[in-house]
Formats: C-alpha cells, sequence, structure tokens
C-alpha cells in the first residue's frame, strides 16, 4: 500500500508538472493556464497509478520507470490524432535531418493507416518513385516482417537502413487483386522541388515535388526563364502537384502569391491566439493572367492543397485532376527538457473562401478518372488519302517536304509525355482557353 502511494505520487508530481509546464508554454492566457492546472483528474490519475504498479510488479520483464512514463507520453499524443507523437532525443535529431532536403533512405513520404504504412506519396528522382511506388499504397510487411503492431517511427527506421542497401516492401493496392512485393535499393535523398519546361511553343510546364522555405524563389525563376524560351512569352502553364504530399507553410503561401494580385491565400484557426493567422496576396501575378491548370491527385497534401484551394477559390485556376489527400491541420514542434519534443496539432487549414481541408481535401473542378493508355496494334494496311492517288494535284507549296520534316522534329521536341494522359488533358484544356480567349 506504501508502495502504490509513492507512485501514485510519483505520477500525479509527474502529470502535474506536465500540464504547468505545458499550459504555461502553449497557453498564453495566464487563466486558462491556471484553469488548466487545478482540473488535475485524480480519479483517472488514480487508474493510471493501479496500471503502472501492475505492469512494474507482474510484467514478465523489468521495465523502468522511464521507459513507462516515456510509452504513457507516445500513447497521449498518438491517441490525439495521426500526426501528434512523441520524439525522444535520436528522433528528433531525424527529423532536423529530414528538414535539410537531403538524407538516405527510400524516398516516401508516409502515414499510419488501420496499422499498416500508408504511402502519400513517393518522392520524385527518388529509389521508391523508380521502383513504381504510388500513392496510396499499403505496406504490410518489410523485409518479411509484419508491419502490423510497429509504430510509424519503427517502421520509418526500418525503411531507411544503410545507403546502397536493399529492402523488400509487401504492398497492397487498390485495383490489384492480391499484394505483390517490391525490392528497392536505399540511396541519398536530394530533394528538388522545383522543375519546369516548355511543352509546346507559348505552354510552359512547372512541377512542385515538395514546399520548402525556398519554394516560392525557384518558382518566379523557373517562371522567368520559361518566359525567355518562350518566344512572345507564356500563352498558359500547368502547375503540376500530382503526390505532393506538402511541406512549409511559407513556400505555399508564396507560390500561392506568385499567381495572385490581392486576397485571402489562407487562414487558420485553433485553441490559443498564436494558432490563428491568416496570410493575403500581394500586387503582382507573375503570368499577368495568363490561363493556369493546376494537377492534383490523391497525394496532394497539405501545403499543395493549399495552393490549389486558394487558386480554386478565387478563380485563378482550373483544378483539374482527382480529390486530393485531406490533411488540413497544422503541427507544431515543441521541444523538451529532455532533448526530444512534441509534435502536436494546433490549428486547422481553411481556404479562402472559409472551406475547411481536413479530412475533406479539394474536389478538382475537372475529375480525370484513372486510365492506362496502350498502343493499337500497327494496322496491317493504310489508309488511302489523296497523296496516294496517281497523278494526284500537288499543293503549289515547294516547301511542303520540308515542313512535313519540320513537323517530324517538332513532335520529338514536345515536352508532354503522351503515356500522361492527365498532363495531355491539362494543355488540351489550356489550348482551348487560349482559343476562346481569341
Amino acid at each position: 500500500m506504501f508502495k502504490q502511494k509513492n507512485i501514485l505520487l510519483l505520477v500525479m508530481g509527474f502529470f502535474l508538472g506536465i500540464i504547468i509546464s505545458s499550459t504555461s508554454a502553449v497557453f498564453a492566457n495566464k487563466e486558462l493556464a491556471e484553469e488548466e492546472a487545478m482540473g488535475l483528474p485524480f480519479e483517472e490519475l488514480r487508474a493510471f497509478t493501479e496500471v503502472f504498479g501492475r505492469i512494474k510488479q507482474d510484467y514478465v520483464e523489468s521495465v523502468t520507470d522511464k521507459e513507462l512514463l516515456e510509452n504513457a507520453i507516445r500513447g497521449m499524443l498518438k491517441g490525439l490524432d495521426p500526426h501528434s507523437s512523441y520524439l525522444n532525443a535520436e528522433e528528433y535529431q531525424e527529423l532536423k535531418v529530414d528538414t535539410t532536403g537531403r538524407f538516405g533512405g527510400l524516398g516516401i513520404q508516409v502515414t499510419m493507416e488501420d496499422g499498416f504504412v500508408k504511402v502519400i506519396s513517393p518522392i520524385d528522382d527518388t529509389p521508391a518513385k523508380r521502383a513504381g511506388m504510388e500513392s496510396g499504397d499499403l505496406i504490410i510487411k518489410l523485409d518479411e516482417k509484419p508491419v502490423k503492431g510497429m509504430t510509424l517511427n519503427d517502421a520509418v527506421k526500418i525503411m531507411r537502413g544503410k545507403i546502397g542497401s536493399s529492402i523488400k516492401l509487401t504492398v497492397v493496392r487498390e485495383g490489384t487483386p492480391s499484394p505483390f512485393q517490391v525490392d528497392i535499393t536505399r540511396d541519398t535523398i536530394k530533394v528538388k522541388s522545383v522543375r519546369s519546361r516548355i511543352l509546346e511553343k507559348g505552354f510552359g510546364y512547372l512541377r512542385i515535388s515538395s514546399f520548402q522555405s525556398p519554394t516560392g524563389e525557384a518558382v518566379n525563376r523557373a517562371i522567368e526563364q520559361l518566359q525567355k524560351e518562350s518566344e512572345g512569352g507564356l500563352k498558359g502553364m500547368v502547375l503540376d502537384l500530382r503526390s505532393n504530399p506538402g511541406g512549409v507553410l511559407d513556400g505555399a503561401v508564396a507560390v500561392s502569391d506568385t499567381f495572385l494580385n490581392s486576397g485571402k491565400i489562407v487562414f487558420t484557426e485553433g485553441r490559443v491566439k498564436d494558432a490563428k493567422m491568416e496570410f493575403n496576396a500581394t500586387e503582382g501575378d507573375l503570368l499577368k493572367g495568363a490561363p493556369l491548370v493546376v494537377l492534383i491527385n490523391s497525394g496532394s497534401a497539405s501545403a499543395s492543397e493549399i495552393v490549389a484551394g486558394a487558386l480554386q477559390d478565387h478563380k485563378r485556376a482550373v483544378i483539374m485532376g482527382t480529390k486530393s489527400f485531406g490533411k488540413g491541420s497544422v503541427q507544431t514542434i515543441a521541444p523538451t527538457s529532455s532533448g526530444g519534443a512534441i509534435k502536436m496539432t494546433t490549428a486547422r487549414y481553411f481556404t479562402p473562401s472559409g472551406r475547411s481541408i481536413q479530412a475533406t481535401g479539394i474536389e478538382p473542378d475537372i475529375e480525370l478518372k484513372r486510365v492506362k493508355l496502350e498502343n493499337l496494334a500497327k494496322a496491317k494496311f493504310k489508309p488511302v488519302k489523296e497523296a496516294d492517288l496517281s497523278g494526284h494535284l500537288s499543293n503549289g507549296n515547294k516547301k511542303a517536304k520540308d515542313n512535313k520534316a519540320k513537323s517530324k522534329d517538332k513532335e520529338k521536341e514536345q515536352g508532354v509525355d503522351i503515356r500522361d494522359y492527365a498532363l495531355t488533358e491539362a494543355l488540351n484544356l489550356l489550348k482551348g482557353i487560349v482559343i476562346l480567349q481569341k
């Protein structure tokens, strides 16, 4: 009995310390902090103490107080939502390494769903992307080890490993009748967030794979370069945000501002004053009103949804593709005295019109179903044309042969991959808008 009372006092003191320190750190309002501290849940703490004591006394192996309390903290945060978590000193250091844009691994953004690792999106030019991993894939085994029962951090640690080593993923994919295996060799992941090219004369393509602090500046430079490469300037542009898992909020705001002259871009709402923010556009649309088509899919999350939502609400762009992921929450990283950190959801994102992105995502203006494009079998006989008729009249153009050759060369130079159905449709839509404007 004496031992149980000591445990109760220890636990109460521990939780009282957490409540006071967290409320003073997170809540600027002094009265709210005092109210939270005074409302200590004694009955619930008594139940916690009983479980704590029972584990210490009867568990099959000896467990330290530190381990039990750390697990309790993890459980508190994990029970809130999929994006809140506790990071010990080692995990916090790994998070800081990730944000530098260069790290070792497979190159996939993941989350946890029903006990399995779900792929939010593979990162461009990484082993996972080259191996054919797709948004929405469920990873059920890592090197024959079941994922069920692992934490997300445990799974990520296994997937990281030594550069040059390989890992076998067992994957379940919608539309595929049975699980299949994917072998991936780990490599150094270098995240280049912005790529661009000319699709056709007057039409540019801008791909953003993730949002980092310098992404806004990189987008401005890319558009300026496209304007130079395109004779007569850009008539329209495709902004590709497919399988973009998000990233830094400032990057999303800067990219949105690139195409807007005024108005709200995004705002956030939470329980505390610091969680309420609003971001507005400044004068200067770099495309000068030229038509814009934004491509999204189920792997477009967070910051990419902010951009798509802002451009959609301002009717600045046509959103094309499939419904986005629906991550409309803001996470705050708060370092702890132990050297670790708490990653906790503190606010929700809202589009300029007040739509919540959370769990709803962005609905495209034009939905594109997933299709598989295949080349038709080559016909044995070509259709007869005027040019095939004996003694046909010439068109009087001496440069016809030269133009025909140039036409073939032009086809080779086109930046559109006909296998990319969504991009082809986006370019066709841009052309139609330009024709209508004329």
